[in-house]
């Protein structure tokens, strides 16, 4: 793929054999109210998908469990035939519930079954990325992730599959899954106050390999802190644009994909993950997840 040339936050990163920007786009929130169903505006989130990729946005994070089908279709539709430039990381490993559930759907032929899907949706002979979601809608649950995992590096030997990634998981799975097969991302709940993956990001860092906070803003809870609010203040922004910028400065191998179905807002986000934060700043934020 080509690499990127563009003015956005954070400079790139290496995934695998592709070159991405640092800040990407997440797509979940183009779905209907909780991941459900199609979007209020259609024309509106083909929009966003547009100005994304216009902007130079190059990673965009989806799944086929979106809607269902609705955020990959919506992609497809916005975008395909897809730049050369542009990577699109999906997962696996849960469905949807007619209640707007997430049941885990893990075994062979369910993972197998998902793939296809998102290879159908997205309109694809291959799959950028593909991430073994593991835990539940809380958080992430040990246990063994072989079984699961030895089925993507399956179809990723039968080239349905470029590169893998693990999501939701323990320390201790990403070490079980980097026994299998490499990996080139993690995806893990990460925040400015859900700071419990500091030492998996550190170490990630050092072997190359991307952490990709999912709720980087908080997701269905924003963030709120008096510490993040008096940063904001200093500085004229948004708490939310100051979230952004510290997980921007927090480590190199930090990819951000945060959502939004307004050009508005992902306008805001990307000038948000590019304010310049003091030393100062940054050991005050520190003090919110510690």
């Amino acid at each position: 793929m080509n690499t990127p040339s563009t003015s956005l936050p954070g400079g790139i990163w290496t995934l695998g054999d592709s070159t991405v920007n640092r800040f990407g786009y997440g797509a979940m929130q183009l779905a209907g109210p909780w991941v459900m169903g199609p979007p209020a505006d259609h024309d509106g989130a083909l929009a966003v998908l547009r100005e994304a990729v216009s902007l130079g946005i190059t990673h965009i994070d989806t799944s086929d469990a979106y809607g269902p089908r609705i955020t990959n279709e919506l992609i497809r539709e916005a975008l395909h035939p897809y730049p050369e430039s542009l990577f699109i990381a999906t997962k696996v490993g849960a469905t949807r519930d007619a209640q707007g559930g997430w049941p885990t759907a893990r075994r062979p032929e369910d993972l197998r079954k998902q793939v296809h899907e998102n290879l159908e949706s997205l309109g694809v002979e291959a799959l950028d990325l593909v991430n073994m979601r593991m835990g539940d809608a809380q958080a992430p649950v040990p246990g063994s992730i072989t079984e699961a995992f030895e089925t993507l590096v399956g179809l990723q030997g039968e080239g349905l599959i470029r590169h893998l990634g693990v999501s939701n998981v323990t320390a201790e799975q990403v070490a079980e899954a980097r026994g299998i097969a490499p990996i080139v991302c993690v995806q893990n709940m990460y925040n400015l106050a859900h700071r419990h993956d500091d030492d998996l990001v550190d170490h990630l860092a050092a072997d190359g390999i991307a952490y990709v906070p999912f709720f980087p803003l908080g997701g269905f809870t924003p963030l709120q802190s008096e510490a993040l609010s008096r940063v904001a203040r200093r500085l004229e922004a948004t708490p939310m644009s100051v979230a952004l910028a510290w997980l921007m400065r927090r480590s190199p191998n930090i990819l951000l994909t945060p959502g939004t179905s307004s050009t508005t807002h992902l306008r805001e986000n990307i000038a948000g993950a590019g304010l310049s934060l003091s030393d100062e700043d940054v050991t005050e934020l520190d003090g919110i997840g510690h």
